[in-house]
């Protein structure tokens, strides 16, 4: 199992050092596009090579690159550093100083006039040392800042979810958008074709100019929408680039296609007890009620006497080469009485935020159990979609075709039927294609909800 684990681990490893070594090519490739001049044409710019993604490679590197998932691991660090202090708390306490000072010293009046002494030198070269021994404050903070620790690098895990989710999203969408412009041009193929048939029956007197102006009417619709479609591509590429963080000058290329099913959907108790024991914010939310606790406890914790011991060595003398060694040493037990009710307000405190993440720890599980069900009957009833989608088409393929045939057959047959089955096919297709889209796009969304999203392809 360990050897099974450790090779998916190389595995993935590779596949993001293939996604980042694809990405600096591409960054470098444009950074350092220089003016050359080669055969004869100075001030030729290089241009960029295309970045090919597939879904799998953009949600490694979005994992990688973007900017609020970098930003949650320096959070991480921030995290550290505070448990490093509460740590240094609880830690010996160790300082040194030399002085060399110069004096005169009050001796008392004698008759009306003070007297003081001639100035005089004093040499002090001493270490001081203090140590908790005791404090039941500082170990409960320690604990929770530990806590703390845990919850942000989970709560950096959702976002890093978050993110890969977004990017995946705009991937599909820059898919449908790839499927509508095929579907506009399959249908801009077929009136095209259409279009030579009615005109060779309007040499023959069998068609008049209204039908060929309906006919190039329904062709400009059908090249405006897959205009449309062409700026709705290039926005999701530069969506995704921008949440990979690359240069917009990249020409980027989707290589992945939609799933045309999603089998194996798991039964919707079973995916809600995965989504709790994987979904990252779920276990965020336990450490913070857990971190709240332990904050709760070392308020609390005030209350109990610390003990401390004190200590400091050194060397006294009027200069650096006539000295005496001199030591002090104290053990303190601090007792605290009152201290104006501030402790107690601070207890205060800390229990209500205790209960307040006790109580969104609830709001959180009952989120993620609607997220899971949410997603199961999105799915649901994208498969269904697709399934009548397809059928759809079908059948208005096989009205278009019908269509064809009697008018090429017959002379008395209208135009109508033609235009017909065209509006037939195009609403078909582009039901499939919102279908597929709606299919896909549940498919990330369960995958998110149940915490499994690392593992989509």
């Amino acid at each position: 199992m360990k050897d099974k684990r450790g090779a998916q681990e190389k595995l993935c490893l590779h596949e993001r050092s293939g996604v980042l070594g694809l990405a600096i090519v591409a960054v470098v490739a444009t950074t350092s596009a220089v003016w050359a001049g080669e055969e004869g044409y100075p001030g030729q710019l290089i241009p960029s090579p295309t970045l090919s993604l597939t879904l799998r490679e953009a949600l490694l590197a979005a994992a990688d690159n973007n900017p609020e998932v970098l930003l949650y691991k320096e959070r991480i660090q921030e995290a550290k550093g505070q448990v490093q202090t509460q740590l240094g708390a609880m830690l010996p306490n160790l300082s040194a100083d030399v002085r060399q000072s110069k004096r005169t010293q009050f001796l008392g009046t004698i008759g009306l006039s003070p007297v003081r002494t001639d100035p005089f030198s004093i040499f002090d070269a001493r270490i001081s040392a203090t140590q908790n021994l005791f404090s039941l404050s500082l170990i409960q903070r320690w604990r929770a800042s530990r806590q703390s620790l845990q919850m942000t690098e989970q709560e950096a895990e959702a976002k890093k979810l978050d993110t890969m989710a977004s990017v995946a999203l705009v991937y599909m969408e820059g898919l449908k958008a790839m499927a509508t412009i095929k579907a506009h041009e399959l249908n801009q193929q077929i009136m095209t074709e259409l279009l030579g048939t009615i005109r060779q029956r309007q040499r023959g007197g069998l068609a008049t100019g209204l039908e060929i102006a309906r006919l190039e009417a329904q062709l400009a619709a059908e090249r405006q929408q897959r205009s449309s479609a062409g700026y709705e591509l290039d926005h999701a590429k530069f969506s995704l680039i921008n949440l990979l963080a690359l240069p917009m000058s990249i020409p980027v290329a989707l290589t992945d296609e939609w799933l045309m099913d999603v089998p194996n959907v798991p039964r919707s108790q079973q995916a809600v007890d995965e989504a709790l024991s994987r979904r990252p914010e779920v276990q965020a939310q336990y450490t913070r009620v857990r971190a709240s606790e332990l904050s709760y406890s070392s308020m609390t914790g005030e209350r109990v006497p610390s003990l401390v011991a004190q200590g400091d060595y050194g060397l006294v003398g009027n200069r650096w080469n006539n000295t005496l060694d001199t030591y002090s040493m104290a053990l303190i037990l601090q007792i605290p009485i009152f201290d104006g009710a501030q402790r107690e307000g601070r207890i205060a405190q800390a229990r209500s935020q205790w209960q307040q993440e006790t109580l969104r720890l609830k709001s959180v599980l009952n989120q993620v159990a609607m997220e899971v069900h949410d997603g199961l009957a999105a799915l649901t009833a994208a498969k269904e979609q697709v399934g009548i989608a397809q059928a759809g088409l079908q059948m208005a393929t096989k009205e278009l075709n019908l269509a064809r045939e009697r008018y090429a057959v017959i002379t008395s047959a209208s135009h109508f039927e033609l235009t017909n089955g065209l509006s037939a096919v195009a609403r078909a297709r582009e039901n499939l294609v919102n279908a597929l889209f709606q299919l896909n796009a549940a498919r990330i969304n369960l995958a998110r909800s149940t915490g499994s999203l690392q593992t989509l392809n």
